[in-house]
């Protein structure tokens, strides 16, 4: 192949990166930089979340889609905050008893910052109560109000009796009585008669004794019939002495409070209810023998708030993030206590969520969490689209929840949720969800990529001095920044972008502030950068160590000198955690006649993966449209990645595939100190593919292991020559001509690079130079097509010798095929 060709296609070492240059910047440490409070090159992204957070109308809810490290969940935490800061204070809520029907407790709400005083309010309350009461009971005047009820009981009790007594006595009769009984005894000579003395009187005597008490009792129960009337009378003016007494005593503690609260209508008739409930509970609460501690615990449990949410006095709205988004930790919980095996609960067990803390604010979730927990996403929706908050049990829904529970009030919703989540989630929610549109219409889209410019590298470097002094660590030279910057690009595989995922970054920064401590230095600079970089390539690097090693053993068959037909080193590259590095990879093809077409031997055994298997599909649309348009493709090829035990995808073998195949039509082999890589389409044009970086370095490696012999090399697309940001040890290779890249745009030019020789262009008739590799792949398949055909024609009762007195001489490459063969396989 002539040199100039070659030179045409290799690539010179300043097109294999874009070294960022440290007197790019005007500084010298990061401390001379102004902090950077944005997010870096996300102004799509930051249009959009303002957008959200400013639209009042419901539904408009904010999904942020990204990839984690990118900055999107601290940018939108910062964010909130500061927009949170100007907006109005949401209102404090409580929850209270509801006296008429205490499994349904109401919801109180209160002006901001007042919850915990209120709170307060009806704890001195409660103190009140139990100074005041039983003391006020024993006060003389409801001391005397009470004796003359009391007197006045046993006045008419009194009076019955003695007209009993009375009548007793006219005949014989005494009357004793004590506090639960009344008896009649028979008297001889003002003296009680024993049961002795009575037996010895006349039978007749007996007789009328007997008549005169039946008559007695008679005439008792006749005097004593009023008595439950008189006990009820008695019952009810001592109860109305009570509430008098209790309202009286109640006036000077709850006006006050009534006064302070005048404006709030729900507290008002608060306190007017437990005036009612207190009329009836205080007897039974605070006029027994209880000690103080357990009476002001039954107070508390009948009035005292429970608090669902307080807020500062000026705190703005709230921004809540809940890591853990179960059902409890979003909606809040019913809490149960036991007694003696049986739970039973109060609406001062109720709990309040998350959703309860941010009301009036921002929810921030993260969508991975929120929809791997059951029931979350269903009643999530639910609220918002009511735009109530309700506390329930799931458990009830489903009839799982065998004992008594509350129904507490609900309180109205007004909160905007921020879902943070991956592309895969946002795109399957809209596919699966119909409500999900509906309910989050804002879509915060953070990009994986930056546009590099010079105001972009400012503020890159702006961000590296935020984040140094947000951690505490040690500021970073001009060089170290220009470093990272360098590494960026790398990650984001790209000359002309840097990586949005900060948090790589972060992490490489927090690594080699280690180093520089370790070393006792007071800044960091490009020297601890490049350390942290090896020292992590080195912990993550046993895998590619190993795989290195059986290559030079021979354990894994890679040539990287000698030529081979049918035979390419690809280029793949292996993923494994947190790493990802090249790893050659011998492509073969076979080629015998036949009509299989191109069997793709890793989809045969289900290891090929759909993008892969396109591949193969496409090179042999390329073979059909560039070799067989005046014959038919009938051959049969086998192609395989060599020593592949695992899945393999991706298309980017295709470019490889083509050639191996190539080199075995037409029995030219390829040199093996090349690796190649590249995706083709049906016109034989090769398109860009991923991790070309890591591809080139993975080959580089083996054959520096083996030595470098000046003819080595890969081949890439040339679209990816934007995408080359290569390691600096295989950039000294190149400029000392020890390793070379190539960029090809057209299969033929790989393949040139390939076999040696140019593979030949189809001239203005049409037709292939004479001897070149396509004529002779041109040849080839005609030959075997030739083959089918004759097959065909082969009548039954031929034998050899007539079958080869017919045959023809081989057809010229360079005439098509005409007449009436060529048209049956139309």
């Amino acid at each position: 192949m002539p040199d100039s060709v070659t030179a045409s296609l290799r690539l010179s070492p300043e097109a294999l990166t874009r070294p960022i240059a440290s007197n790019q910047f005007d500084f010298v440490t990061t401390d001379d930089l102004e902090p950077f409070r944005g997010v870096l090159g996300q102004e799509r992204a930051v249009e959009a979340l303002q957008f959200g957070v400013a639209m009042p109308r419901p539904g408009y809810n904010v999904f942020v889609m990204g990839e984690p490290g990118t900055g999107r969940f601290s940018f939108v935490k910062r964010y909130l905050k500061a927009e949170a800061k100007r907006l109005k204070t949401p209102s404090d809520w409580v929850y209270i008893n509801h006296f008429d029907e205490v499994r349904e407790p109401r919801s109180l709400e209160l002006p901001p910052g007042t919850a915990n005083e209120f709170i307060e309010d009806i704890g001195q309350l409660i103190d009140n109560l139990l100074a005041t009461f039983p003391a006020v009971f024993e006060h003389p005047t409801f001391q005397q109000k009470k004796s003359a009820i009391d007197r006045a009981f046993n006045q008419q009790y009194d009076k019955a009796l003695d007209v009993i007594e009375r009548a007793a006595l006219e005949k014989g009769i005494a009357l004793y009585r004590d506090s639960t009984n009344i008896a009649f005894t028979p008297m001889s000579e003002g003296k009680a008669l024993d049961e002795a003395e009575f037996a010895q009187l006349p039978e007749a005597e007996r007789e009328r004794f007997h008549g005169d008490i039946s008559a007695l009792e008679e005439r008792l129960n006749e005097e004593l019939a009023s008595l439950p009337q008189w006990k009820r009378e008695s019952s009810n003016q001592l109860r109305q002495l009570n509430e008098e007494t209790i309202t009286l005593a109640l006036q000077p503690l709850l006006a006050p409070l009534s006064e302070k609260y005048v404006e709030n209508a729900g507290v008002c008739a608060y306190l007017q209810a437990m005036q009612v409930n207190l009329l009836k509970t205080v007897v039974d609460l605070l006029l027994d023998e209880k000690p103080d501690v357990q009476r002001r615990e039954l107070l508390e449990e009948q009035y005292a708030p429970s608090l669902v949410v307080a807020h500062g006095t000026d705190s703005g709205a709230p921004v809540v993030f809940e890591p853990h988004p179960t059902y409890d930790n979003l909606f809040g919980r019913i809490e149960y206590s036991t007694d003696q095996g049986a739970l039973f609960t109060s609406y001062r067990q109720l709990r309040p969520g998350a959703l309860h803390r941010a009301n009036g604010g921002y929810l921030v979730l993260e969508a991975e969490k929120l929809l791997s927990e059951p029931f979350v996403w269903d009643a999530l929706k639910r609220s918002l689209q009511s735009r109530q908050l309700k506390m329930e049990s799931p458990l009830a829904e489903l009839g799982r929840l065998a004992t008594v529970t509350l129904t507490p009030g609900v309180i109205p919703l007004h909160l905007k949720v921020v879902i943070i989540g991956s592309r895969q989630i946002y795109y399957t929610l809209q596919d699966l969800d119909p409500d999900f549109q509906e309910m989050f219409r804002v879509l915060v889209d953070f990009d994986e990529e930056i546009s590099l410019a010079d105001d972009s590298l400012e503020q890159f470097a702006q961000l590296l001095k935020t984040r140094t002094s947000e951690e505490g660590l040690a500021p970073l030279t001009r060089a170290a920044v220009a470093r990272l910057a360098t590494y960026s690009a790398r990650l984001a595989e790209h000359q002309r972008r840097l990586s949005a995922k900060i948090g790589d970054l972060f992490q490489l920064i927090s690594e080699a502030d280690f180093i520089r401590q370790l070393a006792g230095e007071a800044v960091t600079d490009v020297g601890h950068i490049d350390r942290a970089l090896r020292a992590k390539a080195t912990r993550t690097g046993r895998v590619s160590a190993r795989v290195l090693d059986d290559m030079l053993a021979g354990i894994i068959l890679i040539d990287t000198d000698g030529a081979a037909i049918g035979k390419c080193n690809g280029l793949t590259v292996l993923e494994i955690g947190d790493s990802a590095f090249g790893m050659p990879a011998r492509i073969s093809a076979t080629v015998y006649p036949g009509g299989s077409g191109i069997v793709d031997i890793e989809r045969e055994v289900n290891l090929g993966q759909p993008i892969h298997s396109k591949g193969v599909m496409i090179l042999t649309g390329f073979l059909g449209s560039r070799y067989a348009q005046e014959f038919p493709l009938e051959i049969s090829a086998s192609i395989a990645l060599e020593q592949s035990y695992g899945y393999v995808d991706g298309d980017s073998a295709s470019l490889g595939e083509v050639c191996t195949l190539i080199s075995a039509l037409s029995r030219r082999p390829l040199k093996q100190c090349y690796a190649i890589t590249g995706s083709i389409n049906q016109f034989g044009e090769v398109q860009a593919v991923g991790g070309v970086n890591e591809k080139i370095e993975g080959f580089f490696r083996l054959c520096e292991a083996r030595g470098l012999t000046g003819e080595q090399g890969v081949i890439i697309p040339r679209a990816n020559v934007v995408n080359l940001m290569l390691d600096e040890r295989v950039l000294d290779a190149v400029r000392e001509g020890r390793f070379h890249v190539y960029a090809v745009s057209q299969v033929d030019e790989a393949l040139s690079l390939l076999a040696g020789e140019p593979a030949g262009a189809l001239d203005e008739k049409g037709f292939f130079p004479e001897g070149s590799v396509n004529a002779r792949v041109l040849e080839r398949l005609r030959e075997i097509a030739e083959m089918g055909i004759d097959d065909e024609d082969k009548g039954p009762g031929k034998t050899v010798a007539e079958e080869l007195s017919g045959a023809v001489a081989a057809p010229d490459p360079k005439v098509p095929r005409q007449g009436a063969k060529r048209r049956r396989y139309r």
